[in-house]
């Protein structure tokens, strides 16, 4: 549940996949997610930016700020999914390995 118990759409991740993916498909320049995916580095640029937010993550929850806790955790699901789309690997088979595990 979200803020206020009202209920998150989990819809929302399969929602940002698409983005990502159309920003890779449709790459401009306005776009954060183009210029990652379009980066001289390649996919470095994409997993400089991972190690960057996990480290801002594990500060947050070291310090106890719940509300940087929270915007460093979507920080990190934002750019896991950059790179997946930046190393050509489909979500939805990482779905599938969390569906396989639950088992």
């Amino acid at each position: 549940m979200s803020a206020g118990n009202k209920p998150v759409d989990p819809a929302v991740i399969r929602e940002l996949w698409e983005v990502i993916c159309d920003r890779a498909e449709h790459p401009s320049d306005a776009s954060y997610t183009s210029r990652l995916l379009r980066d001289k580095k390649g996919i470095d640029k994409v997993l400089e930016k991972m190690g960057e937010e996990s480290t801002e993550f594990i500060i947050a929850v070291k310090n106890g700020v719940q509300e940087r806790t929270t915007e460093e955790a979507a920080d990190i699901l934002f750019h896991l999914l950059v790179a997946l789309r930046a190393a050509d690997v489909d979500f939805k088979e990482v779905l599938s390995e969390l569906e396989r595990r639950r088992k």
